[in-house]
């Protein structure tokens, strides 16, 4: 029952901390191998595993960083001082990101949105597990997530699809409340109520 409780905690106060406010120590190899497994321990139609990790670690993100900033900047090039500082720092802003790729494909048994679906858990689970470890995270996606021609940058093969970017490290600073919405405008009972 105590599990239970701490979990229930965690729970209601869970909160994302914004990836610009994270800082060092970023979590080891052996700590992001065990966030990885935990991550992984999603529901999984068919046992497909649709979604794989790339890890963005050291100074490959700032090599990385920088050739996102390039491709962004050919697409806009009137693009302001500020915005070129931004996307020069796309994977720098956290000690370590984790791309959640989704290999969604036809199946002849499991629909592909059961697929999305799963790879988009993975995402949450990796939020999780990286809180279970003491660090913050964020899940991002970005315009990179989204342009293909930033994928041979990042790692992404034809065909794939980015679920998102965890960022994990440090907060910098304590986590703030944000509004959550009202379940009596979300939520419809079916049957009656006990």
């Amino acid at each position: 029952m105590q599990t239970e409780i701490k979990l229930i905690d965690y729970l209601s106060t869970r909160r994302s901390i914004p990836a610009f406010q994270m800082s060092e120590p970023g979590p080891s190899a052996a700590q992001v191998e065990s966030m990885l497994k935990l991550a992984s321990r999603v529901p999984d139609h068919g046992k497909l595993a649709p979604w794989r990790f790339i890890v963005y670690r050291g100074a490959e993100r700032r090599r990385i960083s920088e050739e996102l900033a390039t491709i962004a900047l050919a697409k806009k090039p009137d693009m302001s001082d500020e915005m070129r500082k931004v996307e020069n720092t796309r994977l720098t802003r956290a000690p370590v990101v984790v791309a959640v790729v989704s290999r969604a494909a036809p199946h002849a048994k499991i629909p592909e949105w059961e697929q999305l679906m799963s790879a988009g858990a993975v995402c949450l689970n990796m939020l999780m597990a990286a809180n279970a470890h003491g660090f913050a995270s964020n899940w991002l996606t970005e315009w990179f997530a989204y342009d293909e021609s930033a994928y041979p940058v990042l790692g992404v093969n034809a065909g794939e699809k980015v679920a998102g970017f965890i960022h994990i490290g440090m907060p910098s600073v304590p986590p703030t409340e944000r509004p959550r919405p009202d379940l009596a405008e979300v939520v419809t009972w079916v049957g009656e109520n006990d």
